[in-house]
């Protein structure tokens, strides 16, 4: 699989999240305000993992289509690995 431009960047994104975390923490700001973060950085990280799998989906079903095969084992997969990133 091809990873574009568009998914280096949410890493890239969800990467300063994280400094901002520490960097947080480094000047003892309040818990609430950390956890905050900490989930935005982790609801970002789910959102990244969701289209990293939607997109090789994509491509693994139109690779079997055109093999004439079913796309079925493929979805299973996928689905699998959404349940493992939860």
């Amino acid at each position: 699989m091809k990873y574009d431009d568009k998914m280096k960047n949410r890493l890239k994104r969800i990467e300063g999240q994280i400094r901002g975390v520490l960097k947080m923490m480094d000047e003892d700001k309040d818990c609430k305000d950390v956890v905050t973060q900490l989930s935005a950085a982790k609801t970002a990280l789910d959102r990244t993992s969701a289209l990293i799998v939607s997109k090789n989906l994509e491509q693994c079903i139109r690779e079997e289509q055109a093999n004439g095969e079913s796309a079925e084992t493929v979805i299973n997969e996928a689905v699998s690995l959404l349940v493992k990133s939860r």
